[in-house]
Order: C-alpha cells, then structure tokens, then sequence
C-alpha cells in the first residue's frame, strides 16, 4: 500500500525544464560576449561579458540569473577557454588580478536581480537603472578591487584608482542592461517571480 502511495505521488523538480534552459541560455551568453576579446589597458581586462552578467540578473532575476553566472563560471574553473581571451582554469580563480571580479559577478547578479524583482511588473528607468548601478557595479566591485589589491600587492586605495577607468563602460552597459530588460519584461512578463508583499 506505502509502495502504491509513493508511486502515485508525483515528483517535484527543483527547476523547471524552462528555467534550466534559460539559465543555459544567459550562461551561453556570458561566454559569447567574450568571443571580441578583451581590451588590455590595466591589471583586469576590459570585456562585454560583465554586460552577460547584467542582463542575466535583470532580466532572469537573483535565482536564475546567479544560477547562470555560476554554471559560466564552474565551466571556466574546469578549464574551458570561456573568459575573454580565450582563458580558463583554477589559476584565474585565484592568483589573477581578475579573479574578484569573477566572484563579484557571481553577487552581482544576484543584487541586480533581488532588486528588479522589487521593481516589477512597472520597471520605472531611473529606479532599475539605480538597481543596476548597485548590482552590476558597486557589488562586483565591493569583491572584485580588495582581490585585485591582495594579488597584486598594491594598497587598497590604489587599486581603487586603476579601476576609474572602467566605471564610463560599466556606466554604458547598465544602461543598455535597462533598456534590453525593460523590453523583456514587456514582452515576457513572468521571468522573474516577484517576491511576497508583507503585510503590515
């Protein structure tokens, strides 16, 4: 009889086979932005594949779009050639100048997404380009420039300044980030799950 029980009861996924192929699909992407390369002009090279990383948080949200981000990042690790540059492996996890940046993609994507969610269905520009600002920015960074300062043995304050230089295209990018997703979102407006209000 217990046997019959468990039989009939239907099993219940973690993920949906649509919300795998999506985190597939943004994980492609991160890697495809990589494919012009990356533009050496300090210690971190600049690449379009944080762009993946935005749009992956705001238009998937901070489950799925973090999701994406670690499948790109755990098939880096295992030594596919998918950074810019055609670069892979454990030693861009750890002894590159780079390395935070990766882990901060990872918070990134989650913060841009958990703040999205909170924007939607209306997705007003100002307040989700703000959202972007915080998640696609200001996290990776707050992960991405101590690493950067250990690695490569530098105080904290200069390590701060060489990443000037990168704030006009990240600038770029979020606004990009909003306009593509604000178009998603019209389009498809259930790919992100908006969180529960709480009552008062």
């Amino acid at each position: 009889m217990t046997d019959t029980v468990r039989s009939s009861t239907p099993t219940r996924r973690i993920l949906p086979a649509r919300d795998l192929a999506q985190i597939a699909i943004f994980a492609a992407l991160i890697a495809a932005l990589g494919l012009p390369g990356p533009l050496n002009i300090g210690p971190v090279p600049i690449t379009l594949q944080s762009l993946g990383v935005m749009f992956a948080g705001a238009i998937l949200g901070p489950r799925k779009g973090s999701l994406a981000v670690l499948l790109f990042l755990v098939l880096t690790a295992v030594g596919l050639p998918l950074l810019a540059g055609a670069r892979g492996g454990i030693g861009v996890f750890t002894v590159s100048p780079a390395a935070g940046y990766l882990y901060g993609w990872l918070l990134g994507a989650f913060v841009t997404g958990y703040l999205t969610a909170r924007l939607l269905p209306k997705y007003p520009f100002w307040p989700a380009l703000g959202a972007t600002i915080l998640g696609g920015i200001v996290a990776v960074y707050l992960v991405g420039i101590p690493v950067m300062a250990l690695n490569l043995g530098l105080p904290l304050w200069t390590t701060l300044g060489l990443n000037v230089a990168f704030i006009p295209g990240d600038l770029i990018k979020v606004v990009v980030t909003v306009l593509v997703a604000r178009q998603v979102h019209k389009a498809y407006p259930g790919l992100i799950v908006r969180p529960p209000r709480r009552r008062a």
